[in-house]
């Protein structure tokens, strides 16, 4: 038998919750003015070397980078931010000095290994917005993904933090490094990040590592006045606007194209994977990309990670169950549902059962009515009508009843 491969896994159980956090999130993003944009799943492997960065432990471990059949390397996605740049360079959108909020959704790849809330293939929804430089962006890219975390009711901690600019950063980096070469005890990938991005080690979850980063230096303190100012008047919105956040000095994602505003979700009810969203600003990216220079800024979510958090809307029964007791109504029942279909969702069974197996067959879908043909209907141009909502039975006219409006 052939299974799936490891660390990748259907959505047949949990269809309808996932469905449920897709139909909440898009509404949402919607509600706040984004548009939806669909990039490919596969791109150039340069795109997310470029993007990601190599002290990202997406480029250095996790991609899944092959070489194609024209002697390309390319990959599949490993996130979504650096496909929309992409696109929204290639489509000249950099050129327009506007506005653009987008928002997407779909399947990323990591090769790392499998956990709960952490998958090989696994799936975000996440928003970018291009063209404003005002930090109130900022704070509306943060209302909006707890405006989704809300309507899901999911629990969860906002912790914020600002990651410095080109004029910060660099002076921050330099003291950092230094600190980092008195350390002996570093693992394997901070003494990598060291040398690549040395504010990626912040990042790391080994323990000892974690320990000896309590007194590195903060880039809190080596913030530049528009960067104090920005981050304070961040802080100043979301407390007009009643959203409870933390500064957490330490938060600086997992990417490297993230500058100034930084900021992740955190569940308040799973375990180690707990981190259930996050973005932040990324205002050199598409630059870097190859674009003008544009202020951007956005987010992603994580489906699998809030799985068990939400609970879908209890589902309602809906439409309409369509069978026959005997082979001579097979063919008519067929030219019903298809009539049926314009008004109202239809099931169908090609199959002549007894009344009994309708009804189980018809309960199975969730349908509200189970409408059979048998032999005294089809002698009386009839038609048996159960509503399994209320139990109610009747046997119209089958003309009026294809002619009713279903509602």
């Amino acid at each position: 038998m052939i299974t799936a491969l490891r660390g990748m896994k259907d959505i047949i159980d949990d269809a309808p919750k996932y469905e449920h956090i897709l139909n909440t999130a898009i509404a949402c993003a919607k509600r706040h003015g984004f548009s939806f944009i669909d990039t490919p799943i596969l791109e150039s492997t340069a795109l997310f070397r470029r993007s990601v960065g190599e002290s990202s432990d997406i480029v250095g471990k996790e991609m899944y980078e092959f070489i194609d059949r024209s002697a390309e390397s390319v990959c599949l996605r490993p996130e979504g931010t650096a496909g929309v740049v992409r696109a929204f360079i290639e489509k000249k959108l950099d050129r327009s000095n506007g506005t653009y909020r987008f928002f997407y959704r779909g399947a990323m790849f990591r090769h790392e290994r499998p956990q709960k809330g952490r998958l090989r293939q696994f799936h975000q929804i996440g928003v970018e917005s291009f063209g404003q430089k005002s930090v109130y962006e900022d704070a509306a890219v943060i209302l909006l993904a707890k405006d989704i975390f809300d309507a899901l009711e999911v629990k969860y901690k906002l912790e914020i933090n600002s990651l410095g600019c080109v004029n910060c950063m660099p002076k921050y980096k330099e003291k950092l490094s230094a600190f980092l070469d008195m350390q002996d005890d570093l693992c394997e990938d901070c003494k990598r990040r060291k040398a690549t991005n040395p504010i990626r080690a912040l990042d790391c979850k080994n323990s000892a590592c974690k320990s000896v980063y309590e007194n590195a230096p903060m880039i809190a303190d080596f913030l530049c006045d528009e960067c104090k100012k920005d981050f304070n008047d961040l802080q100043d919105i979301l407390n007009q606007n009643g959203v409870l956040f933390s500064h957490n000095k330490k938060l600086v994602r997992g990417l490297d194209y993230y500058n100034k505003t930084a900021f992740e979700f955190i569940s308040v009810e799973i375990g180690s994977q707990n981190a259930i969203g996050g973005g932040g600003r990324y205002d050199k990216l598409v630059e870097q990309l190859g674009g003008k220079p544009t202020y951007a800024v956005g987010f992603a979510l994580g489906v699998q990670r809030i799985y068990d958090l939400v609970n879908p809307p209890q589902s309602k029964r809906e439409g309409v169950y369509i069978g026959a007791i005997d082979d001579e109504e097979i063919a008519h029942i067929f030219s019903y549902a298809a009539a049926l279909r314009k008004k109202v969702k239809t099931f169908i069974e090609y199959e002549p059962k007894k009344l009994a197996a309708h009804l189980k067959n018809a309960d199975r879908l969730n349908a509200e009515i189970c409408a059979v043909i048998g032999e005294e209907e089809r002698a009386n141009g009839a038609i048996w009508l159960k509503n399994l909502a209320n139990g109610d039975e009747s046997r119209p006219p089958l003309s009026r009843w294809l002619e009713s409006d279903f509602n």
